[in-house]
């Protein structure tokens, strides 16, 4: 499956732009939000991008909430008591 650039639903301060940014990039979220104030400072041009990304970004889809990118889920996981990974039992 591609990735895709999401608004974060975990990582989120004012709408969630830079928490998604750094899991797609798999970064920390305080580097991309520092780096948007650096920008803010220089012009102005951070807060544009910031308000243009919010608009433009889609917010995560609700699967993509419940299986954050990176971990493996199978279904069987569930049903299979040994794995671990279930409700508990």
């Amino acid at each position: 499956m591609a990735k895709r650039l999401y608004k974060s639903n975990t990582n989120k301060v004012i709408s969630g732009v830079c928490g998604g940014i750094a899991e797609y990039f798999n970064i920390d979220p305080s580097l991309v939000r520092l780096g948007l104030i650096i920008f803010s400072f220089m012009g102005g041009s951070g807060i544009l991008a910031y308000i243009i990304a919010a608009l433009v970004i889609p917010a995560a889809p609700l699967d993509h909430f419940m299986h954050p990118p990176g971990q493996n889920w199978n279904n069987d996981d569930w049903n299979n008591p040994n794995q671990g990974n279930g409700p508990p039992r």
